[in-house]
């Protein structure tokens, strides 16, 4: 297909799919205005992939859109309008549009000095990419491209419209979106972009926690964010926003052969994006599932021993690892709920190496699902990733070992109810039967029984009161009178 062809098509599938952008452009139109459809939504829909959020530009400043929108939009806000941007909604999709912008940046911060400007082709060249540096007049039906971004799309390039080194001394955040449209989009990055990247990596340190976190999530949510990792390690980002991932790249001498840990743990999240889909429950992209992949063992460094013979090993890696996920995510300003479970991941990922062929008794077995709680699915997933070998019987052998494992947790869990482990009296119970009052002492006998549902399975209620006196007597606990 050639370029006017393209244009012509994104111009048509853009009034077929959202309808809205016409009736919109058409209350601009009457007040005198233009509308242009832009950036991610234009380039998105010659990607055939546009979705109900669409971005606009115009040339009326924020309180004409207001007035315009008024009467005619569902929801308006204004939380961007010191931007320029005023928010709406209508007919199920979000509209934003902003005011044609002629920003200049003080390359300390990123923050902006925001201005605004008078031509939509003033406005496209300050954007960060030239893909995102596209535009439809509404009201003509006309293809707006001063950047050459529809060609760059058909090369499957990523370039600037200014130089890279002016681009990102604006805001060098765009280094890290960069890497993000690798991975989302499949671009390649042109050699100049590579090359100011790697030489300004250090400003990325300009930018907030919450930003790059945003960014990074967006990477790792792509559909192959293997590529977006690789561009941030081999440019030197990674080094400002995950360095413990560069830092799996360990040395292998000739008398020290074993895998490469940076190498594999891609592999390891490559395959798991794999089993989010094709092993049961099925999900979405899970960013907790591809971050514990990702990061499951950050431990491996800090925990490598030589020994004799020209063995390496890495006892307690998951521990060490657990830690330095906990550490890293809540540097990056990740929810207490994700800090929480990725780390968990960590950590119990190596439990399942003590399986053998089966040799774990049913106490671990309900110790395992337990100490898992609600992330035993994606540990499932996690695990069966990171069986990598090139031995393709050791691998099977793998793979056989956790489905007799799966097998035996469903199982265990339809007789016994293992999403509730619970003991078999509960507090209330504990204090009539030993006629304490609550406390501290309730808490450590609930344990102890707890301990005891694991070991033995669910005990018949005269079974747990005889335990439970069991207990009272070795620590020396009288029953109240």
């Amino acid at each position: 297909m050639n370029a006017t062809a393209a244009k012509q098509n994104a111009v048509t599938e853009l009034m077929r799919i959202s309808p809205v952008a016409d009736e919109l452009a058409a209350r601009f139109a009457r007040a005198g205005h233009r509308l242009y459809l832009v950036g991610g939504s234009v380039r998105d829909a010659l990607l055939g992939r546009l979705s109900p959020d669409l971005d606009f530009t115009t040339d009326a400043r924020p309180d004409a859109v207001q007035r315009i929108l008024a009467g005619w939009a569902e929801a308006v806000w204004d939380t961007g309008i010191e931007f320029g941007t005023v928010g709406a909604a209508k007919k199920g999709a979000t509209l934003e549009i902003t005011t044609f912008r002629a920003d200049s940046y003080d390359r300390v911060s990123r923050n902006p000095e925001v201005s605004f400007g008078d031509t939509i082709e003033g406005d496209l060249v300050r954007r960060d990419f030239t893909v995102n540096a596209m535009a439809i007049d509404l009201a003509e039906k006309k293809f707006v491209d001063p950047c050459g971004g529809l060609a760059a799309l058909g090369r499957r390039s990523l370039d600037t419209p200014a130089t890279p080194e002016e681009s990102f001394a604006d805001d060098p955040l765009r280094m890290l979106r960069a890497a993000r449209f690798v991975a989302q989009l499949g671009l390649e990055p042109a050699p100049r972009v590579v090359r100011a990247m790697t030489d300004m990596a250090g400003e990325l340190a300009r930018i907030t926690a919450e930003r790059v976190q945003t960014e990074l999530s967006k990477l790792v949510l792509g559909v192959a964010p293997r590529r977006g990792i690789e561009l941030m390690v081999d440019t030197g980002l990674a080094e400002h926003v995950l360095p413990e991932v560069p830092g799996m790249r360990l040395a292998i001498d000739e008398h020290h052969q074993h895998k490469d840990v940076y190498q594999h743990s891609l592999t390891v999240l490559e395959q798991a994006i794999e089993l989010e889909t094709t092993h049961e429950p099925a999900t979405e992209p899970d960013l907790v599932l591809r971050l514990a992949a990702l990061l499951h063992d950050i431990g491996k460094p800090a925990t490598r021993r030589f020994e004799p013979g020209g063995g390496v090993s890495f006892h307690h890696h998951e521990v060490v690892g657990a830690k330095m996920t906990r550490k890293r995510l809540r540097a990056l300003r990740y929810s207490k709920d994700i800090v929480n479970d990725v780390s968990q991941l960590v950590y119990l990922h190596l439990r399942f190496h003590g399986y053998g062929k089966g040799e774990w008794t049913d106490s671990a077995v309900r110790r395992y699902v337990t100490d898992a709680g609600d992330l035993l699915p994606r540990l499932h997933k996690l695990v069966r990733a990171d069986c990598t070998t090139r031995n393709k019987r050791k691998a099977a052998a793998l793979r056989r070992a956790y489905d007799d494992l799966e097998e035996r947790i469903q199982r265990i869990a339809a007789e016994e109810d293992l999403a509730r482990v619970r003991p078999d009296l509960d507090g209330n119970e504990i204090m009539r039967i030993l006629g304490i009052p609550p406390g501290p002492l309730v808490g450590k006998a609930w344990k102890h029984l707890k301990e005891l549902r694991l070991d033995r399975g669910p005990l018949d209620h005269d079974e747990a009161v005889a335990e439970l006196h069991r207990w009272a007597a070795e620590q020396g606990i009288e029953r109240a009178e």
